[in-house]
């Protein structure tokens, strides 16, 4: 999917984020990005989505993203992740949601990206790419039938 990169993120003023998210907007396509965070052992991926690309999967694909543990009557309370203030990567600013834990990225209050999961980004651009290839619009639609109909029948041939 995309491109791929590794990038170590130390604090808030790291250049290499900041690069990341420009190098997102600037080509269009989702980059695949592996956090990791000083002072932690484990790495965090994600999938960096431009928020017009992000737009077009979720315009296309049928549903929402199955949520894990959906259903489960027996499980208990979901744990919410806590609350935190906006974190600034240089012009960048990095909004965590607490539901779906994607994480909207913003410039100048406008956002430009978000983060994903990669299961729900692979997921999403699957679903939307499936239903988008079975679409016709309505002009299209109309021209084929036009065509369809003015091919002789298999009897005729």
């Amino acid at each position: 999917m995309g491109i791929q990169i590794d990038v170590v993120v130390d604090y808030p003023a790291n250049d290499e984020v900041e690069r990341v998210l420009g190098l997102a907007e600037a080509v269009g396509e989702p980059v695949t990005v592996t956090f990791i965070w000083e002072g932690h052992k484990e790495v965090e991926r994600a999938v960096l989505v431009p928020a017009t690309t992000l737009a077009l999967w979720e315009h296309w694909a049928p549903s929402a993203y199955p949520t894990s543990g959906a259903g489960e009557e027996n499980r208990a309370v979901a744990e919410e992740p806590d609350l935190a203030h906006p974190a600034e990567f240089g012009p960048f600013t990095l909004f965590r949601r607490r539901a779906g834990g994607r994480t909207a990225v913003a410039r100048e209050g406008v956002v430009v990206a978000e983060l994903l999961n990669p299961d729900e980004a692979h997921w999403l651009q699957e679903k939307a790419r499936n239903v988008r290839q079975g679409f016709m619009d309505p002009k299209q639609k109309a021209a084929f039938e036009e065509f369809l109909a003015r091919q002789a029948s298999r009897d005729d041939q």
